[in-house]
């Protein structure tokens, strides 16, 4: 059955960037191994407006950053000294376990004219294991990620496995996640095989057991369930989920299974022990002023 029906909050991550951010959300912090989930655009802004919208180096521990465009590009430069062009189709996964700063730049006009830039962006929390691992990034292009099409159904699969679909993204738990898109009347599930399941309507409007959904709502469902979504229009849906990781701590742009571990992280950044990328040093996010207390929760504050 629906578990919950999650409603996008919208977000500031700098000037002229807005967001719509659906995870974390007080009644569900995780879907999966997924602890964070930002829509950004369609951008509809002035090319000269473009370097206000970047987001300036900033750092993580503990997880995964993944970039997924719709439309527009994107430059990431990390500490790792890593520089890439993020366009449409990619998956751009940084795994920052014990720690990584980077920054996101919207450096071609072009990519934001008639409102080009859209993007979403999931952070995918770390097995405890994994947690302390050394940072990396991966780039992976349209054509090593596999595409499935049926009568009104496109689908891609971005990481992990779901419907019999694999591909080479590299990921820490066992998990899915979709790129889908539905004509008008189709009609689709989730894929069954994993205990946590959800999706997100990024456009259009879906019909679930006689009510109607519409962009912006994420619905996520119980162990056991297998809906039947029907599209009431061209649909957009990202689906997600996988093997619960248990409970995780968020505090800025900081996840650990450990509070202690996120009061270091506060530390780190703010000594200068976590590098900036060696191309973008230049400025930098502070850490901000923590009214939550020890390893509170407050909502990250950057893209990703």
């Amino acid at each position: 059955m629906l578990d919950i029906v999650i409603e996008a909050r919208k977000a500031s991550i700098g000037p002229g960037m807005d967001v719509r951010r659906i995870l974390p959300f007080r009644k569900r912090r995780m879907v999966g191994p997924f602890i964070f989930m930002d829509h950004a655009g369609p951008v509809d802004i002035r090319p000269e407006l473009a370097p206000s919208m970047d987001v300036l180096p900033h750092p993580h521990i503990g997880l995964s950053t993944v970039s997924y465009l719709f439309g527009g590009q994107v430059t990431h430069r990390d500490t790792l000294g890593v520089e890439q062009v993020i366009r449409p189709g990619e998956v751009n996964w940084m795994t920052a376990g014990r720690g990584i700063a980077h920054s996101e730049r919207f450096e071609d006009p072009a990519a934001l004219a008639g409102g080009a830039l859209e993007m979403i962006q999931t952070w995918v929390a770390l097995p405890e294991q994994d947690e302390e691992s050394a940072p990396s990034f991966e780039n992976y292009k349209p054509e090593q990620l596999p595409v499935y099409t049926d009568t009104g159904v496109w689908m891609r699969l971005i990481a992990g496995d779901a419907f019999g679909l694999k591909n080479g993204v590299k990921t820490h738990s066992p998990l899915f996640y979709l790129h889908v898109v539905l004509e008008k009347g189709a009609r689709f599930g989730l894929p069954p095989e994993h205990p946590e399941r959800g999706f997100y309507i990024a456009k259009g409007s879906i019909e679930l057991s006689g009510h109607r959904y519409a962009a912006g709502q994420m619905l996520v469902f119980n162990k056991g369930t297998d809906p039947v979504i029907h599209a009431k229009e061209a649909t957009t849906l990202m689906l997600l989920g996988g093997e619960p990781l248990g409970e995780r701590f968020i505090w800025w742009n900081f996840v650990s299974s450990r509070k202690e571990r996120i009061e270091q992280a506060k530390a780190d950044w703010k000594e200068g022990r976590i590098l900036l990328p060696p191309t973008d040093n230049q400025e930098f996010v502070p850490l901000p002023e923590d009214r939550s207390g020890p390893a509170g929760s407050s909502s990250p504050q950057a893209l990703s």
